[in-house]
């Protein structure tokens, strides 16, 4: 068995981050894992039943929330800058080091969606990491940009950046979108029925809101972890993808998978980019549960 508890710890900007703390009963430090979600997100989106399944086979596990997400602190809040979350994830990397519970040798991160692009990323950067799990994840903001923006709305959109921009110059507030609205008059970041239902799944009160940073928007389409894939060797990487993946996009994932070095190896399972967290959970959570117990020992 493992318990839970609440956690918090500091990162840049004398700001704290939230997280969850699985702690397996054991007389000795164990083996951590590390673990946040993706775009616009928090703990409380599906990511639960991996870190518990992680915790009940005897790893540590940090869950956290990134900064303006969740019970993290942090303004403007839902607000998304990717190198922003990866230095908090080294954060969280330290924390766990300094945590006596752990042994600070042995340490895993997963990552899904778009901080399975951060997964890349880390691998990459820190060598602290013994081997990392990347589900699902963000490869190209381009390329994705491309797949999923009609042409015919890009001056639309460019132009929205750009009054954004100016009104920041201005000292006004933030400019927000939604993040999931099945409305074509509502601008909105996503707008497929599987990415809706998925967001606005049931949390708890107060902790998620329909709505992201405009400027989110622009970061993510010049965000390109794919770019990083390569310099994550020796470090181990898994990658779970999935055959159908209308978000992230299969193509992207397995283009990237080929060009990463060994050690690696691929999962590909059923169904699209939220199966791993439901129909596919069992699939994707035991791989992932493989990968550290091989690497993690």
């Amino acid at each position: 068995m493992a318990s839970r508890i609440d956690v918090e710890f500091p990162a840049e900007g004398a700001i704290s981050l939230s997280a969850w703390l699985y702690l397996p009963d054991s007389p000795k430090p164990l083996p951590a894992i590390t673990m946040a979600h993706g775009y616009g997100g928090t703990r409380e989106h599906g990511l639960e039943c991996f870190a518990r399944k992680f915790a009940e086979e005897g790893f540590v596990v940090l869950l956290h929330d990134h900064r303006g997400f969740g019970r993290s602190g942090g303004e403007p809040r839902q607000d998304i800058d990717p190198w922003q979350q990866i230095k908090d994830w080294r954060r969280a990397i330290s924390y766990l080091e300094a945590r006596e519970e752990v042994n600070a040798d042995r340490i895993g991160l997963w990552g899904t969606s778009y901080a399975g692009g951060h997964a890349l990323v880390l691998g990459a950067t820190d060598r602290r990491l013994r081997c990392i799990v990347s589900q699902v994840p963000t490869i190209s903001g381009y390329d994705q940009g491309l797949r999923r923006v009609n042409p015919d709305l890009l001056p639309a959109l460019e132009q929205t950046f750009a009054e954004d921009e100016r009104a920041q110059l201005r000292g006004e507030p933030v400019r927000y979108q939604a993040l999931v609205s099945a409305d074509p008059a509502v601008p909105a970041s996503y707008r497929n029925l599987e990415v809706i239902d998925f967001y606005q799944q049931s949390v708890s009160e107060g902790i998620w809101e329909n709505k992201v940073t405009v400027r989110s928007t622009r970061l993510a389409r010049m965000y390109e972890p794919g770019n990083w894939v390569s310099r994550v060797s020796p470090t181990p990487l898994l990658m779970v993808v999935a055959e159908d993946d209308k978000l992230t996009l299969t193509d992207l994932e397995l283009a990237a998978y080929e060009r990463a070095l060994e050690p690696k190896k691929l999962v590909l399972i059923k169904g699209g980019h939220f199966d791993p967290y439901l129909s596919q959970f069992d699939i994707s959570a035991s791989a992932a549960l493989d990968w550290f117990r091989t690497h993690l020992g």
